[in-house]
C-alpha cells in the first residue's frame, strides 16, 4: 500500500485515509505437510476525481516493480491485486 501511495503522490493523487484503503486476504495451505502462504490478494479502493483516473491506472500498473514486499515473495506466493476507483472531488 505504501509503495502505491508513494507512486501516486508523485502524480499528485491524494491517498489520505478517507480516500485510499486496501483489503488484503490470503490462503494458507498444507504443502507436503508444511503450512505455507500460497496466495495473497490485495483489493485497493481509491476515491479520486475523474480527471486523475488515467494517471491512477498508470501508477497501479507499474508500482509492483518498485514494491519491496511484493518483490520479496513473487515467485513463491501468487499475488493478485485490483484497483477499484470511485468518484471524489
Amino acid at each position: 500500500m505504501g509503495t502505491l501511495a508513494t507512486v501516486m503522490a508523485g502524480q499528485k493523487i491524494r491517498t489520505f485515509n478517507d480516500r485510499f484503503i486496501a483489503t488484503v486476504t490470503g490462503d494458507i495451505e498444507d504443502v507436503n505437510g508444511i503450512l505455507k502462504i500460497t496466495r495473497i490478494n490485495v483489493n485497493y479502493l481509491l476515491k479520486l476525481p475523474d480527471k486523475q483516473r488515467d494517471s491512477a491506472v498508470d501508477c497501479f500498473n507499474n508500482y509492483i516493480e518498485l514494491c519491496p514486499g511484493a518483490q520479496s515473495v513473487i515467485g513463491c506466493i501468487d499475488i493478485t491485486h485490483h484497483l477499484h476507483m470511485e468518484q471524489k472531488e
